[in-house]
This record gives structure tokens, C-alpha cells and sequence, in this order.
């Protein structure tokens, strides 16, 4: 497929303060030995939220038991679980002086629990660290074991996401490991989990259709999931998945109207947003 000319509104600036103040974000990160999926996903956002003071930290290594065609995380075997870590992204979220934070990770089909109880740690290590800061859990599917993702809930996080990433139809190409039905079971779970709220998210310009899209946002809501975002597909590179629409703003702004209309409490739709982007305005 040819590749696209991106349009002007994919094309943004960093000015040198938000270079200079991710320079030291990134530094604070890298000296405490924490991954953030800024970095790894090669997020067009990272030195935006770099500069503010923020970031979504990446557990469980860098290396993914699944290899998705949209994805810029390394696919590979994965290093044995670091003990250590969940105190090390407690301090990272102290000094940084969070007031929200996002934690994710890798899928490790490799662990008996998909690494929910790593998950569980870091977040009780962040709430002796950081009691007031409120925290969200962007978890992968743990295989759909419900008891991998109580153990997750036990731990209280404030939001448990999980995101769908594209429509039904285009779940064979884009994320041939996953189950679209698994991941709306999972959001489902989640939805009824009291004092947490549920999220998820997904992206366009793979290739999906308007009523597709209107489809997954009906499955949603079907799973009582409350906050949504919705974002541009960009491809990390001409070996993945290719983007094969630019989505204008206008119809990012017409997905989040549909949203609204849906149900959803929350809706964060536009090319540069990303699930874990600006993620503490949902809960303002």
C-alpha cells in the first residue's frame, strides 16, 4: 500500500522549555530505572507530558508475548519479573509529585497470573508512597481469568482500563492474539466492580468504517464501560500495520458527539490523544 502524506494537523512543534523539562523527566525515570510506555510506544505525546511533570509507567519489562501489527512495543522473550520494581515507580510517582498516575505493561502470557499480582504491588507500594495520588490500571486481558483481575481490583486502583484498539472486523489483522469478545467480557467485570470505574479506548485509520465504529462504541456501552478515548493510528514503522486513513478532526469531534449521545461519561476523541493522554480529566 502507498504509504500516506500526513496532513498538517498530525505535524506539531516542542518548543526547547518542553524539551529542556522532559530532559529532566526523562533523567528523574531513567535514574530510578523505571520504563514508561511513553518512550517504548514511541507516543507522539511524551515530550508534552514529559514536560508536565508526567508519565505512564510500563511494568514488567519491555519485552511482549504478543506481537499486535499496530504496536511499537518489543516483541520477545520477557525477563524474569523484577521484585523491586513496584518501589521504584512509588519513589518515581513521589518525586515527580503525581497527583495521577497511569500503570501498564506488557502482556505475559509467560505468568501463571498475566502479572496481576505485580500489578497489585505496585499499586500498594504507589498508596504507601503517594496516599492522595489516584491511580490508573491500564491492565492487558490476563487471558480472561477473572481471579488475575480481582487481584488487580483488590489492590483499589481509583480506574481499571483496558483497551479495545480497534473494531471487531479488524481484530484477525491488527491483534491476531487477542479476542474481541475476551476484551469486552473483561471491560464488563470491571463495570461491576464497586467505587471502580472502567475504561477503554481504540484507534482509527486502520481501515475501519464509520458503523464499525459506532458497533464497538455500542459494545461498550453494552459493558457499562464509562470513559472512553478514541485517537489517529500512526504506524511505528513500514513493517507494521499500515495507517490507511488520516482521520480528519472534524470527524474525531463527530465520534465524540456519537459517544456523548451513547452514554459514555467521559470522551476524550482527536488524532493525538492516547488512552492514558490528559487521563486525569476523566475523573475532574
Amino acid at each position: 500500500m502507498e504509504q500516506l502524506k500526513k496532513p498538517d494537523w498530525l505535524k506539531r512543534k516542542i518548543s526547547g522549555d518542553e524539551l529542556a523539562d522532559a530532559d529532566a523527566t526523562r533523567a528523574l525515570i531513567d535514574g530510578l530505572r523505571v520504563e514508561t510506555v511513553c518512550r517504548e510506544a514511541d507516543c507522539p505525546n511524551y515530550a508534552e507530558c514529559f514536560s508536565r511533570g508526567t508519565a505512564t509507567f510500563m511494568i514488567l519489562g519491555v519485552n511482549c508475548t504478543r506481537n499486535c501489527a499496530f504496536c511499537n512495543v518489543t516483541h520477545g522473550e520477557p525477563a524474569a519479573v523484577d521484585d523491586g520494581e513496584p518501589v521504584r515507580v512509588a519513589e518515581a510517582v513521589a518525586r515527580l509529585g503525581l497527583k495521577y498516575v497511569v500503570i501498564t505493561s506488557v502482556t505475559r502470557d509467560d505468568l501463571l497470573d498475566g502479572g496481576a499480582g505485580h500489578f497489585a504491588a505496585v499499586i500498594s507500594e504507589i498508596r504507601r508512597h503517594s496516599p492522595a495520588t489516584e491511580i490508573e490500571t491500564l491492565i492487558p486481558d490476563f487471558g480472561g481469568s477473572p481471579d488475575a483481575l480481582c487481584t488487580v481490583a483488590e489492590a483499589a486502583p481509583d480506574v481499571i482500563s483496558h483497551n479495545m484498539e480497534t473494531v471487531r472486523e479488524l481484530y484477525g489483522e491488527v491483534r491476531p492474539e487477542a479476542i474481541y469478545e475476551r476484551s469486552l467480557e473483561l471491560i464488563k467485570r470491571v463495570s461491576g466492580l464497586p467505587a471502580t470505574r472502567s475504561k477503554s479506548g481504540f484507534m482509527v485509520g486502520l481501515g475501519e468504517t464509520a458503523a464499525q465504529v459506532h458497533k464497538l462504541m455500542d459494545d461498550l456501552r453494552g459493558a457499562d464501560c464509562e470513559f472512553l478515548t478514541i485517537g489517529q493510528y500512526l504506524a511505528p514503522s513500514s513493517a507494521h500495520h499500515p495507517v490507511v486513513e488520516y482521520v480528519a478532526p472534524e470527524t474525531f469531534d463527530a465520534y465524540a458527539e456519537t459517544a456523548r449521545a451513547k452514554g459514555f461519561a467521559f470522551v476524550a476523541s482527536a488524532p493525538f490523544v492516547r488512552s492514558s493522554y490528559r487521563a486525569e480529566e476523566a475523573l475532574r
